[in-house]
């Protein structure tokens, strides 16, 4: 067994234990209402996060590219209340455009 398959194999199953954990050490009790509240700001922050790194990061570094201006284009037309898949095209577009004019 590869070590990519062994990683995805123990994630896989932490995953698991992890989500078998939370219904055994409550009991059908509820969550406090601090704890409820961060959680539900963890998806929100995590999908914020991703997205600064894939935009600003690569190799380690900060960059400012055309990655950015594509995602503030994208923004931009969130802002306007754009369907999803009209920003898609709005972001995709600025970025390809901003690739094929700086080389």
């Amino acid at each position: 067994m590869t070590t990519v398959w062994m990683v995805v194999l123990v994630v896989g199953l932490a995953t698991m234990a992890l989500k078998a954990v939370g219904p055994l050490l409550l009991g059908g009790r509820q969550l406090p209402t601090r704890v409820l509240a961060v959680v539900a700001l963890l998806g929100p922050a995590l999908l914020a996060a991703l997205v600064v790194t894939q935009t600003l990061g690569e190799d380690g570094a900060l960059v400012v590219d055309e990655r950015l201006a594509g995602v503030t284009a994208g923004a931009g037309a969130l802002a306007l209340r754009a369907p999803l898949l009209a920003v898609i095209i709005v972001a995709a577009t600025v970025t390809a455009a901003l690739r094929a004019l700086t080389g």
